[in-house]
């Protein structure tokens, strides 16, 4: 049995992940314990065989420093990590095993797979946009999963505050912001005389904290070194 850890266990996400674990539809799993920002996070880690962190990049830097300290698996779908943070990330799997992923849902690594594949075989005679819808009380923007999606053409980003003509062989995104929206992500391929749409929709949040449960079964056992979903899903 995997004793699994919950930083920010009082949170929307981790309540999920506390109502799955308890929910009896993941044998070889169980809920160890919790801990908030105001805890101190080393017993979480030494309490427990794995955790699992969705909270701020404040948060996520100090647990990925504990973990290296307890060499024990962690998973993290904070979003909002910049180029130092996965710098740190990339160090701190050489010590434990790491999995991070912006989206833990199937079908998100699924569409990013498939966009991977449509981008390499059209090569730079398409222009690629991504358009990304979320609730209002979401802080970072593009979101994490939209700069997944582009990461996954290979190409680099178009300047975010654009204007005038459009470059070629760049990724274009688009935000947009209000409601209770779980999460909206549309890549657009546009060529001559043709476009081709890839999308994914989110309608309950569960299917995020499912992804990261099976993520943990499938930690067990792995060395140290840094994961992601596409990992666990054989993509």
């Amino acid at each position: 049995m995997i004793k699994v850890g919950i930083a920010g266990y009082r949170g929307r996400m981790g309540q999920m992940l506390v109502h799955e674990l308890q929910s009896g539809q993941w044998p070889g799993l169980a809920f160890g314990s919790g801990s908030e920002s105001s805890d101190n996070p080393n017993s979480l880690f030494a309490e427990n065989d794995l955790v699992i962190d969705f909270t701020t990049p404040d948060a996520t830097r100090a647990h990925i420093e504990i973990a290296v300290t307890h060499k024990k698996p962690i998973i993290i779908g904070t979003t909002g990590l910049n180029d130092n943070d996965m710098a740190v990330l990339i160090s701190a799997a050489t010590t434990c095993p790491i999995l991070y992923s912006a989206n833990m849902s199937v079908g998100v690594n699924l569409l990013a797979a498939l966009v991977e594949q449509v981008a390499t075989r059209l090569g730079d005679t398409f222009d690629i946009e991504i358009m990304e819808t979320h609730h209002r009380n979401k802080m970072d923007s593009p979101s994490g999963t939209a700069l997944m999606l582009g990461r996954a053409t290979g190409r680099p980003n178009a300047p975010m505050d654009r204007s005038g003509k459009r470059n070629t062989g760049t990724v274009g995104y688009a935000v947009q912001r209000g409601g209770d929206v779980v999460g909206e992500h549309n890549v657009s391929f546009f060529g001559p005389g043709e476009r081709i749409e890839l999308g994914h929709r989110a309608h309950d949040r569960s299917l995020f904290a499912k992804g990261a449960l099976r993520a943990a079964t499938w930690m067990k056992g792995r060395p140290a070194g840094l994961y992601s979903m596409r990992d666990v899903l054989d993509l």
